[in-house]
């Protein structure tokens, strides 16, 4: 059996090094054990070639794909540990996103559902998203019950509660409270059924935990959600484009690259929403380009694919 080695790589992917190779006779083929061993190697870690396939079409999100990994081995180690009679370490996978708008964290928390269905770790993998008038009810005991009742629907699979932090912001008497306590009973007592994610911006969440005696204790995984620099909003723009069959002009994608950096320096971290803004100018230049296309009286093929300067409107 040739001896394995595992190396990260810097953009997080798992390599399975084999050494000591020697050919072995296989049905009569000639073939090396190293051979053997990597063919069932990518069988049992299937799943993961799979995620980290699917991880490598984001652009950024270092932490949530080092995140993901992480919980992937767990998952696998311990299963083994189980085979041998070893005792296995059940962790909680409840989470905390924080960061600004258009940083990846609804998406993130869907691949989240996704990613740990295959690995048998959730039921279902269904999501759930939910805000504060999902779980605030109007009178006394509304807030548990209809609390309690999101929370039977997401058994199985992720709650999502986006802006988790407008739960805490309404004072002592206000019935956002009485949601917060339902949903740290629930993910004590259930916490093998469903996984919880709680998001915001980065500084709401932090006074927003520690405001909430328990939480910490019960949401373990806390993944940073940075914005984006300017190079990665100028890939997901051409990203987003080339899923749709476009394509920006070489100037077009020079005053892009020009305009988002100016953004990334100067915006307004409460105003600016990273690839939602990106999204947003991409839309509105594809009708600026259609509108430009009307006057050609037999565009051709690259006409129809490129958006130029002029359709940017920046």
């Amino acid at each position: 059996m040739p001896e394995e080695s595992i190396r990260v790589r810097d953009n997080g992917q798992i390599n399975v090094i084999l050494r000591q190779q020697r050919e072995v006779e296989v049905t009569g083929f000639n073939e090396t054990e190293g051979e053997v061993e990597s063919q069932k190697l990518f069988q049992d870690h299937q799943i993961l070639m799979e995620m980290e396939e699917e991880l490598e079409q984001f652009i950024g999100l270092k932490e949530m794909k080092k995140i993901l990994k992480e919980i992937y081995a767990w998952v696998t180690i311990n299963k083994q540990r189980q085979e041998v009679g070893l005792k296995t370490d059940g962790q909680m996978l409840h989470m905390l996103f924080k960061g600004n708008p258009g940083t990846g964290k609804t998406t993130m928390a869907r691949l989240v559902g996704k990613m740990l269905f295959k690995m048998n770790v959730l039921s279902k993998g269904h999501f759930i998203e939910a805000e504060r008038a999902d779980l605030v009810g109007e009178y006394i005991g509304h807030t548990a019950l209809k609390t309690r009742e999101l929370i039977k629907k997401s058994q199985g699979g992720i709650l999502f509660i986006d802006e988790a932090y407008s739960l805490g912001r309404g004072g002592e008497k206000d019935f956002g409270r009485e949601a917060i306590d339902t949903i740290v009973k629930h993910v004590e007592d259930k916490q093998h059924d469903f996984i919880v994610i709680l998001a915001g911006y980065s500084s709401e969440m932090q006074y927003f935990v520690r405001m909430n005696p328990g939480l910490a204790s019960r949401f373990p995984i806390v993944v940073n959600f940075p914005d984006y620099t300017s190079e990665e909003l100028l890939a997901i723009s051409e990203k987003m484009l080339k899923d749709k069959q476009y394509k920006l002009s070489v100037n077009a994608k020079d005053i892009m690259y020009y305009h988002l950096k100016v953004i990334c320096e100067n915006g307004n971290k409460f105003q600016f929403s990273n690839a939602r803004y990106v999204r947003n100018i991409i839309e509105k230049a594809i009708r600026s380009q259609s509108i430009r296309l009307l006057t050609y009286r037999n565009p051709d093929r690259n006409d129809l694919m490129t958006i130029r300067s002029i359709d940017l409107g920046i």
